[in-house]
């Protein structure tokens, strides 16, 4: 195996400093909460590595929990968001998983048969149509159901999916504009009224330029309006603003300013 690498040195002139046989395992814990201790990352689930997932599994657990334990600490949101987490990341870790031994099975397997295979099928399967994008597409599969979120009947809905990241107008990109809040993504300015009542959640809002990736990617969902919680993944998306807002947990009585007539002086 290492002849390519050593030339003419004799074996006699090598020093073996260290060898290992690697191993790996596709394994997802029973359960991730106990009363307020949760698992994340490799103490949830073990992936193989023929995917690059295990760390970025990691961090989406990770980011899915956090604010979530962070609203709850500070009172903004309810404690029962909290069942949400595995709720919402153990599906998504199970189909990653099988993703990988799939993908380390069609690499690995069927020995010298398979490895001819390999050697004479996979470059070729670049040249059937369609199927290039997506081999090479990093879109990982969106969230199951939960009360945070909400899927309607529509096809290719938006919810449980992440939103794009584009750069914006003045150079930076939408993370940056969002920040750490659930925000409001649109194609159409909201009344002053809801805006104000937006700002007084705590709610950012962003409107789409037109034509522009945030418009095509809504108008794709069928949605001229998204919900986008604080880890960047679609609560809710639809045409109704003010339904799509009511639903955001701590959306209190100063949300409903935002009904589609403006309060009566």
């Amino acid at each position: 195996l290492v002849a390519p690498w050593i030339g003419d040195v004799a074996d006699a002139e090598l020093d073996l400093v260290r060898f290992t046989e690697y191993t790996f395992r596709a394994q997802i814990a029973d359960s991730w909460r106990e009363r307020n201790v949760f698992l994340l990352g490799d103490a949830a689930h073990l992936t193989p590595p023929f995917i690059g997932q295990g760390m970025g599994a990691g961090l989406r657990d990770a980011m899915n929990l956090a604010w979530k334990v962070a609203g709850v600490v500070s009172g903004e949101l309810p404690e029962a968001v909290l069942a949400t987490y595995e709720q919402e990341r153990k599906p998504h870790a199970r189909s990653m998983i099988g993703l990988a031994l799939a993908m380390g099975w069609a690499m690995t397997a069927g020995g010298q048969v398979g490895n001819m295979m390999r050697r004479t099928v996979a470059p070729r399967l670049q040249l059937i149509p369609g199927l290039r994008d997506k081999l090479t597409d990093g879109t990982t599969p969106g969230l199951h159901e939960s009360a945070l979120v909400i899927k309607s009947r529509r096809p290719r809905h938006l919810a449980g999916t992440l939103c794009p990241n584009p750069v914006l107008a003045d150079g930076q990109r939408l993370d940056t504009l969002l920040g750490n809040s659930f925000a409001l993504v649109t194609t159409t300015r909201p009344l002053a009224f809801q805006c104000a009542a937006l700002a007084e959640q705590g709610i950012v809002v962003h409107v789409a330029a037109p034509g522009g990736e945030l418009e095509r990617w809504l108008r794709r969902g069928h949605a001229t309006a998204a919900v986008i919680r604080p880890d960047r993944t679609v609560m809710s998306a639809g045409r109704d603003v003010w339904k799509l807002c009511a639903a955001i947990p701590g959306f209190t009585s100063s949300g409903r300013a935002l009904s589609a007539h403006p309060p009566r002086a």
